[in-house]
């Protein structure tokens, strides 16, 4: 699905500047384990499917229409690989948009279905191999998923940049109770 309606509504409000929005994305493996992958018809650069999450929509049933509507294939979701955010996950697009996602990112199972990309967002869908990937040019966000998946430790989440120590000048050799 292109730009969902909320977001025209709020960039009729806010013009291009940044949007930060939550998002889903799935990786999904067939029989073979190799991953379902979509080529970005503005960039070529292939990525998982994905996408925003509408408004009061669960994650789980975001993660399934962003995969059926990008690919044609049915998956069945199995777990979450993490939650990533950061400078990796955003971007402008073409017509100057800016915007930031938080992405929970779901491993999946095919169900059904053979790869057939949009025609709007994805101008290309298939599964690839690991050695295909390799060779691929790659959104910067998809190297965090991936590699998180590789780790077989779903659940994952990027480590923290932050602490309380850096939060507030002064505050560098305060002793924390319990730490």
């Amino acid at each position: 699905m292109p730009t969902p309606e909320f977001i025209r509504s709020l960039r009729a409000r806010v013009g291009h500047d940044l949007l930060h929005v939550p998002t889903v994305g799935v990786l999904a493996r067939d029989g073979d384990g190799r991953i379902l992958l979509v080529q970005d018809r503005e960039d070529g650069q292939w990525t998982c499917p994905g996408g925003i999450v509408e408004p009061f929509e669960l994650p789980a049933d975001a993660a399934l229409r962003e995969a059926w509507e990008e690919t044609g294939v049915e998956v069945r979701l199995t777990g979450i690989v993490g939650v990533f955010g950061g400078e990796r996950c955003g971007g402008t697009y073409a017509n100057g948009d800016r915007i930031a996602w938080v992405a929970t990112i779901f491993a999946a199972q095919v169900v059904s279905g053979r790869p057939t990309p949009d025609g709007s967002e994805t101008a290309a869908a298939r599964f690839m191999s690991p050695a295909e990937i390799a060779r691929a040019p790659l959104k910067p966000h998809l190297e965090l998923f991936l590699d998180a998946l590789a780790s077989g430790r779903h659940g994952c989440f990027q480590p923290p940049a932050w602490s309380p120590r850096g939060a507030r000048p002064g505050m560098e050799n305060t002793r924390i109770e319990g730490r």
